[in-house]
């Protein structure tokens, strides 16, 4: 069954990427050029996503799954050294590339050898980070 409800978020995330416009790299990169061509319909994507997420947080108090398990808790609110650097680095290849890890992978399909360097860049990324971010602990420990 969790496979199941996994398939049909996973779908029901894909076509809104698509819906959206999330797939297209220069809407994506029209939505940063503030000082250009600045594209606002990203703002209504976001919106559609943080307002039902806020109000699903709400309603999942003392519940439990549907499918199982339990829901992850919030999360800290503490502002430190890895999400500051996360969150740059994140942003930067959002900005360079206009494309972020979910739409991505919902692009391989028509984005040709571009969006295939891309994924396999953000994949060896995703593998060094874990060796990288050991690395800096030891050189710099966080608070």
């Amino acid at each position: 069954m969790r496979s199941i409800f996994a398939l049909i978020s996973g779908a029901l995330f894909g076509a809104g990427l698509l819906v959206s416009g999330m797939v297209d790299t220069t809407k994506v990169q029209g939505w940063l050029d503030v000082f250009g061509d600045w594209d606002p319909t990203l703002a209504f994507v976001m919106g559609g996503a943080i307002v039902p997420m806020a109000i699903a947080w709400q309603l999942t108090r003392g519940r439990k799954p549907l499918a199982g398990g339990e829901f992850p808790p919030k999360p800290e609110a503490r502002l430190g050294r890895n999400l500051v650097l996360g969150s740059v680095l994140f942003g930067a290849g959002w900005g360079l590339a206009g494309l972020c890890p979910g739409p991505s992978l919902a692009s391989l399909t028509f984005n040709g050898i571009g969006g295939l360097v891309f994924v396999a860049a953000m994949a060896l990324g995703m593998f060094a980070a874990p060796a990288l971010r050991s690395r800096l602990d030891r050189a710099v420990p966080a608070e």
